[in-house]
């Protein structure tokens, strides 16, 4: 018999062991349990060293006791003083770190934006918390036939926020794409955490030179402050500039 492994990640410990256990009492389905993000992720490293891979992930929405409401999800490095990831974060990282692993995310209510990012970060499900055991175990086994799986409910919400996300990437990427190759990289940079002083010594600029581009950056993106350029950045797909290798630059000459 191929048995379904499932990692259930929750921080309420009596909701997490309830639900394993109901779980594990199906005969082609092995289960455990953690109780936080890094303990998932320690979990997932721990599974695939041993040569045992999870196959999909059960991830409280509001892991953490932190909702992300309307922001996007942020890397794990950026957790709380406590360690705490909350749910979409997790999502995110499972996705880029482990693609095959499966994530379905539980949530105590239903909310289309967040089931929305929930997709967006890699989700392949968003189920109620008191949904049926036979509600769950369809789903599990539905995302391993590379399902997607939304309350009928849910369905159009999702849909007018997918399609808002993809208009405001689109938009996105049109101003993105009106930087220069050297405003470009300063963005990357900027989206990254680095501030004006890191900028200037890691591009070989002088500090005025890095503040009039981004100066530039703020303007053509139409945008007044650092934390919105970062934000129109992520939502064209820029991600930040590799921090542990040499910068290389993409067309065009130091400035």
């Amino acid at each position: 018999m191929v048995r379904i492994r499932v990692l259930v990640v929750d921080d309420h410990r009596i909701f997490a062991e309830s639900l394993a256990a109901a779980l594990a009492a199906e005969p082609d389905v092995e289960v455990a349990a953690a109780g936080s993000g890094p303990a998932a992720l320690r979990c997932l490293e721990r599974a695939v060293a041993e040569g045992r891979r999870y196959d999909v992930l059960l991830v409280d929405a509001d892991l953490g006791g932190r909702p992300t409401g309307g922001r996007s999800p942020v890397p794990v490095r950026d957790a709380d003083e406590e360690g705490l990831v909350d749910g979409l974060s997790l999502v995110a990282v499972v996705r880029a770190a482990q693609p095959a692993v499966r994530t379905v995310v539980l949530a105590g209510k239903d909310d289309p934006r967040r089931a929305a990012l929930a997709l967006g970060a890699g989700a392949c499900g968003w189920v109620a918390k008191d949904c049926s055991l036979s509600r769950l175990l369809a789903v599990i086994r539905g995302v391993l036939r590379d399902e997607t799986h939304l309350p009928p409910a849910l369905l159009t919400g999702v849909l007018k926020e997918l399609t808002a996300a993809r208009r405001h990437r689109s938009e996105s990427e049109r101003l993105v794409e009106s930087l220069t190759p050297r405003e470009r990289e300063v963005l990357r940079c900027m989206v990254a955490g680095l501030g004006r002083k890191a900028v200037a010594e890691r591009l070989y600029l002088s500090p005025h030179t890095v503040r009039t581009h981004m100066q530039n950056v703020l303007g053509k993106l139409g945008v007044h402050s650092t934390l919105a350029a970062v934000a129109l950045a992520r939502r064209a797909g820029v991600g930040p500039v590799d921090l542990t290798g040499n910068v290389v630059e993409r067309g065009g000459q130091l400035a």
